[in-house]
């Protein structure tokens, strides 16, 4: 999609918010399953199954990238998507956009050997700009884009999650974590 393209998108989904705000509230959907060992699949939309595994040294056959993997991967290519659609109805011209991730994760965690946290300590990223544009106009997009980013701010800020669990279709109680709120 042109950069013209995308900002009458863009643009166009504004619009119909301000005049519906309701439709501004959506949900997004997957579902997951168990496929043998530690490989699961992924289903989102209609796509093909994305193969989700771990790496030998963690049980897994590294047939697809691990879940922790997958939250790195989520906020590169979010922040890289905000870049290209902030840029676009700013009208700031983009050559290129890439992010380099890494998370910290202890396994002593992972493995319930301490009280270390089972996920990630710490995730550091490097977005890389290419543009023609005035440095203090990129300045303006990085402050936009992440103060915007919607898995930026799902990590960083502390959200609702809960779930339920069911034996053979029929409901049972977990203890309680820090998942359920």
């Amino acid at each position: 999609m042109s950069q013209e393209a995308l900002k009458a998108a863009l643009l166009n989904t504004i619009g119909n918010i301000k005049e519906n705000p309701a439709s501004a509230n959506v949900v997004f959907r997957a579902s997951t399953r168990l496929v043998e060992s530690v490989r699961c699949g992924a289903s989102v939309r209609n796509f093909p199954e994305l193969t989700v595994d771990e790496p030998p040294e963690l049980g897994g056959h590294d047939a697809g990238i691990n879940p922790v993997e997958l939250v790195l991967a989520a906020l590169g290519t979010c922040q890289e998507i905000m870049y290209s659609a902030y840029a676009s109805v700013m009208g700031i011209p983009l050559d290129s956009v890439t992010v380099e991730l890494k998370g910290y994760l202890d396994l002593h965690g992972l493995f319930g050997m301490s009280d270390a946290p089972a996920g990630y300590k710490k995730i550091r990223f490097e977005t890389k700009i290419e543009s023609s544009a005035d440095p203090e106009k990129i300045q303006t997009l990085i402050e936009t884009v992440e103060s915007h980013c919607p898995v930026l701010d799902t990590l960083i800020r502390s959200i609702d999650v809960s779930g339920t669990a069911s034996l053979n279709g029929s409901p049972i109680q977990a203890a309680p974590s820090q998942a359920t709120g």
